[in-house]
């Protein structure tokens, strides 16, 4: 698909997205054809959609100075698997704290852990809701986002409702991200939207990411890490499309050098999420050299 193909289909998904929302979602300025989020006309706003989140990112790759600092800042430093103990949950929050990671991202059952371990350190701790299917009630990843608030948790990357979204139940799947995002929201917390996208068409994704974004969500991220597939560049480029520079991507699944992160930094990522965030920005450091 050309790159003025891709834009005329994100286009007018977005539009049938948020007509059927009752278009509760305001339109970018931009060119006539675009909406101002295309590569084609509005370079300068991609270019700017790129730099979305700078809160955690300080330079492009390719930067000379402090690269693997300003790369470390950006990933949440991940250990997800069911049988993590608490040895190792330890080890990730040294890691993070010596590396300089912007979060440590771990099960709902280890956030109190992290917290005490992170405590006045600038890493966050970050946690997931209804992971990894999302087929859980809205109000179990409303009550599940609320306990781990309390537990110390900042960061929420909650799952979809993948059925729902395959069904085009286009308001169930925002009210699910919004009742997480309402709560979160009220308590200074960010969430980041995991839309699976290996489960999903092109067609799909650009409903998921209109979708997150319509409910208010900070971030929209690729992959739960238990699919059938990670993160790519073309679903980062196309998420990144949707969104603009509202709100940030969060790239994860896979990511396992400095080349991966790289390169969906230069889709438009603004996080990554990797178990191998040491490796990674071990090879940035070694670049430099």
């Amino acid at each position: 698909m050309s790159p003025l193909d891709l834009d005329a289909l994100v286009t007018t998904i977005t539009r049938e997205v948020m007509a059927a929302l009752d278009g509760n979602l305001t339109a970018k300025p931009g060119c006539e054809t675009c909406q101002g989020d295309c590569v084609v006309q509005c370079e300068d706003r991609c270019r700017t959609a790129v730099a979305a989140g700078a809160d955690r990112l300080s330079a492009v790759p390719g930067i000379g100075g402090g690269v693997a600092a300003d790369l470390a800042r950006m990933i949440d430093h991940t250990l997800l698997k069911p049988d993590a103990t608490a040895a190792q949950i330890r080890q990730l929050c040294q890691e993070a704290r010596q590396y300089g990671f912007a979060a440590v991202c771990v099960n709902p059952v280890w956030v109190s852990l992290c917290a005490e371990l992170l405590q006045g350190t600038p890493v966050r701790v970050c946690t997931v809701i209804g992971f990894p299917l999302g087929a859980t009630l809205t109000t179990v990843k409303a009550f599940e986002a609320e306990q781990a608030i309390a537990l110390g948790a900042c960061e929420l990357d909650m799952v979809i409702n993948i059925g729902a979204l395959k069904s085009k139940d286009y308001r169930t799947v925002e009210q699910d991200i919004e009742a997480v995002v309402r709560i979160s929201h009220a308590h200074g917390a960010i969430v980041k939207v995991i839309i699976e996208a290996a489960l999903l068409s092109d067609e799909e994704k650009v409903e998921a990411s209109v979708l997150a974004q319509a409910a208010g969500a900070d971030y929209v991220k690729t992959s739960t890490g238990f699919g059938p597939g990670g993160a790519t560049v073309a679903d980062v480029a196309l998420i990144r499309r949707v969104v603009g520079s509202q709100v940030g991507v969060k790239a994860a699944g896979g990511i396992r050098s400095l080349a991966d992160a790289q390169s969906m930094v230069g889709a438009g990522a603004t996080r990554i999420g990797a178990s191998a965030g040491v490796k990674i920005v071990q090879e940035a450091s070694g670049a430099r050299q």
